[in-house]
C-alpha cells in the first residue's frame, strides 16, 4: 500500500517546504520585526545530513515535491551542495528566493533539476525597493530574472500588496506580463509576529481583481489541484498572473503543505501556534516518523484554527505565531 500522510480531514499532504535558514540579506518589513533581528545560531539549525535525512523520511511516505526557503535559502554556505543532494530524491524539488545570489548557483540549480523558481519583488521601482528592503540591490534581482528567463527556468514573481506601499504598482506588474513569459502572483498582506498588520492594509482578491479588470480583459485560467493561487490570462499576454487570496478567500480545504523550520520544527500550517519538534528526537537517535505522522493528524480545518475567514475582526496581539522570515512562507 502507497504511504500517504494524511490529517483527520482526509487531506493528503504530499508538498514540504524546508526553510533552511533564518537568514536573510534583506530587510522587508513584513517578513522580518526589525532591523536588529537574532539569527538561530548555526548549531541550533538543521545540518545538511540532517536535512537529506528528514527530507528523505517525508519522500518515503508520499511526498513528491519539495520547496526550499528561508529567510533566504541562497545565503545559507552549503546551499549549493544542499540542493544538490536534495536534488536526487526523484521528487520536484523548487526554490523560492529573493533573487540577489542567484547568479552564483544557476549550474547548481540546473544540475539538481530545479524548473521552476519563485521569486520575491514588492515592486519594480529602484528607490521603492530600497525603501522597502533597506538594501541596494533592485537592480542585481531585475538582472537575475532575466538571467533565470535566459536559462530557461519557469518563473514566478511573488508580490505582497499593501495598501498605501505598493497597490498602485499592480498594473506595472501586470504589464511586465505583456511581453515576458512570468507569472506575477499578487499576495494578499497576512499577520505574522511583528509585521504591524491590520484589515486597513489588505487589498483583497476582490479589489485587485477589480482594479485589473479597469485595465484589461481577465479570463480565468485552469487551476492544478491543491494550487494556493487561483490564476488567470490576459489574452495576448505572454505570461499570466495569479492571486493568493489567504485572507479573503482561504484555501484550506484543499492544504497539502508540511513546513519545516530551519531548526527542525514541523509547522502543519502557516498561522499553527503549535510546532513539533523534530530534530532533537532526532539527534537522540529516535524514529520521528511519529512525531511527523501525530503532526499532520492534529492539523486545524482551517488558518491553524486561530482566526475565522472574517479577516475585519482579526486582533493581532491574540495571534501566536513566528515571524514570517522564522517560518520560511
Amino acid at each position: 500500500m502507497k504511504k500517504m500522510l494524511i490529517d483527520q480531514y482526509n487531506r493528503v499532504h504530499d508538498y514540504l517546504r524546508i526553510s533552511l535558514t533564518d537568514n536573510c540579506n534583506l530587510r522587508c518589513f513584513y517578513c522580518m520585526p526589525e532591523e536588529d533581528y537574532a539569527f538561530m545560531p548555526n548549531k541550533q539549525l538543521m545540518q545538511k545530513e540532517e536535512i537529506v535525512s528528514i527530507a528523505t523520511l517525508f519522500v518515503q511516505q508520499g511526498v513528491k515535491k519539495i520547496r526550499l526557503t528561508g529567510g533566504e535559502p541562497l545565503v545559507r554556505k552549503d546551499a549549493a551542495e544542499i540542493i544538490q543532494a536534495l536534488g536526487k530524491l526523484g521528487v520536484e524539488l523548487t526554490i523560492t528566493t529573493n533573487a540577489t545570489r542567484i547568479h552564483l548557483f544557476i549550474a547548481d540549480l540546473k544540475n539538481a533539476g530545479v524548473k521552476s523558481i519563485n521569486i520575491s519583488l514588492d515592486t519594480l521601482k529602484q528607490e521603492k525597493f530600497q525603501l522597502l528592503t533597506r538594501r541596494d540591490q533592485f537592480n542585481i534581482v531585475k538582472d537575475n530574472i532575466d538571467l533565470l528567463l535566459k536559462n530557461d527556468f519557469r518563473v514566478k514573481v511573488n508580490m505582497v500588496v499593501v495598501k498605501g506601499m505598493n497597490e498602485m504598482e499592480i498594473l506595472d506588474f501586470i504589464e511586465w506580463t505583456k511581453y515576458i513569459p512570468i507569472q506575477i502572483r499578487l499576495i494578499e498582506f497576512m499577520p505574522f509576529d511583528g509585521n504591524k498588520w491590520n484589515s486597513d492594509k489588505l487589498v483583497t482578491l476582490q479589489e485587485m481583481l477589480e482594479l485589473i479588470g479597469g485595465k484589461y480583459t481577465i479570463a480565468a485560467a485552469e487551476n492544478e489541484p491543491n494550487d494556493t493561487s487561483k490564476r488567470y490570462k490576459i489574452e495576448g499576454h505572454q505570461g499570466s498572473f495569479a492571486i493568493i487570496s489567504t485572507m479573503s478567500a482561504p484555501f484550506c480545504s484543499t492544504c497539502n503543505r508540511i513546513r519545516l523550520t530551519a531548526d527542525g520544527k514541523i509547522k502543519n500550517c502557516l498561522f499553527s501556534s503549535s510546532e513539533t519538534d523534530l530534530l532533537t528526537p532526532f539527534r537522540e537517535g529516535a524514529d520521528i516518523l511519529p512525531f511527523i505522522q501525530q503532526a499532520i493528524a492534529s492539523k486545524h480545518k482551517e488558518l491553524g484554527g486561530q482566526f475565522s475567514k472574517d479577516f475585519e475582526k482579526i486582533d493581532t496581539n491574540e495571534l501566536h505565531n513566528r515571524s514570517m522570515i522564522a517560518i520560511g512562507g
